[in-house]
């Protein structure tokens, strides 16, 4: 292929790739907005459900060939990732959305440390360096005067940490199943918990405002729904060193967000963290030897961002 029709082509890749992140940055402010009159899982419940109708929708021809394994595999990924926007969903309650989007984007430093755990092999340096980096700049983002840090950051912190297993898991079953197919039932599965929990300790209501319902068809078509179908497409035409660096500007939108449309801003210390974070899930993202855990990373990511 010509080198400039290459270059177009990369181009393309890249700026639907940049789309996709600001939809996923966009939707902690998604979120927040929700939350102004519907309960935590009966959010979580009606954004993944209308996201599965709309994948389910565009993939359809691909459901009469998924086997057992494949929906099992899609049960275990759609749980994983109820568990890992449930607790961002109910940090957001008493965080900011610029917090959040940050202290989310930490799970890029959690898959190489979980992969060494698991394997018993000690982190790479320049993943130790990345977790002094964003540790410095967790502190300065959420630690008060009292030097304990709030609720809801912890969440925030614990949604990365099971997300990044979600990643984990999903580069090994991608292995044996359909991506794409992974992809629209974890969807389903997840919405379907949102509202089991919502049932059983909400009452499960659809929004009743203009405001709500934009926010969950936004977390449901643009973030969810069109966020995954995007990056799957775009992987096509960019490189995975693109793609993940891209991927790093996901908290930068969700702070950009948060200032121009609800005025949220954050102290000087907050900012200095916010940058430490940045920089240090850009150091994790930068490698040029790509180590296992970083093929593994690349490859997998796009198939699990469903809820963005």
């Amino acid at each position: 292929m010509d080198n400039s029709i290459m270059r177009s082509t990369q181009l393309k890749g890249d700026l639907m790739m940049v789309m996709v992140t600001m939809f996923w940055g966009a939707s902690y402010l998604f979120m927040k907005m929700g939350l102004q009159s519907i309960q935590e899982y009966n959010l979580i419940a009606l954004r993944f459900g209308f996201a599965f109708l709309v994948a389910a929708f565009v993939f359809y021809r691909r459901f009469p060939k998924m086997d057992r394994k494949t929906i099992l595999y899609g049960f275990l990924l759609g749980s994983l990732l109820f568990l890992s926007t449930s607790v961002v969903v109910i940090g957001l309650k008493t965080t900011s959305v610029s917090n959040a989007g940050f202290l989310f984007s930490l799970a890029v430093i959690f898959v190489p440390l979980l992969i060494a755990l698991l394997s018993r092999k000690k982190p790479e340096k320049r993943v130790m360096i990345s977790v002094c980096v964003s540790m410095t700049g967790i502190g300065l983002l959420t630690l008060n005067e009292t030097l304990s840090i709030n609720t809801g950051d912890f969440l925030c912190i614990l949604g990365a940490l099971f997300y990044a297993l979600h990643i984990i898991i999903t580069g090994k079953v991608t292995q044996n199943a359909d991506a794409i197919s992974l992809g629209v039932l974890q969807l389903g599965f997840a919405g379907a918990w949102g509202l089991l929990f919502s049932s059983i300790f909400e009452k499960p209501q659809l929004p009743n405002d203009t405001e709500s319902w934009m926010a969950i068809l936004a977390l449901s078509i643009l973030c969810s729904a069109v966020g995954f179908i995007g990056q799957t497409v775009a992987q096509k035409y960019t490189s995975p060193t693109r793609t993940g660096l891209i991927f790093s500007l996901e908290p930068v939108f969700a702070a950009l967000f948060a200032f121009i449309f609800i005025g949220e801003v954050l102290t000087n210390k907050g900012y200095i963290g916010a940058v430490l974070v940045l920089l240090g899930v850009l150091a994790a993202e930068i490698n040029v030897k790509k180590p296992m855990w970083r093929r593994n990373f690349v490859k997998t990511i796009s198939r699990s961002r469903a809820s963005g």
